[in-house]
């Protein structure tokens, strides 16, 4: 039987039309629970599995996190940098 796992999504939660805050889920076993987290810029904290895993990035201040600053802590963390549509909805919030 196949593993589940997550898909790559931002969902941005929102206050009187404002971007409140913002959460980028990375791929990964469903399985994997977040056991630590490290900030890893000004507004971005990254949830990390027991075994070091990146799970997720929460965005603390969506309208302050440019992509290229996220786009470094995905470069840092291994992985592929965000592109496209993955992105537009953090650029228009």
């Amino acid at each position: 039987m196949k593993e589940a796992w997550t898909a790559l999504t931002l969902r941005i939660e929102y206050l009187d039309g404002a971007a409140l805050i913002a959460y980028l889920t990375l791929p990964h076993p469903v399985r994997l629970k977040s056991h630590y987290v490290r900030r890893l810029g000004p507004e971005l904290l990254v949830d990390f599995s027991r075994g070091g895993r990146p799970l997720g990035i929460e965005i603390l201040d969506p309208r302050h996190v440019s992509v290229a600053a996220l786009n470094r802590v995905m470069r840092s963390l291994g992985l592929t940098p965000l592109q496209g549509r993955v992105v537009a909805p953090l650029r228009a919030a």
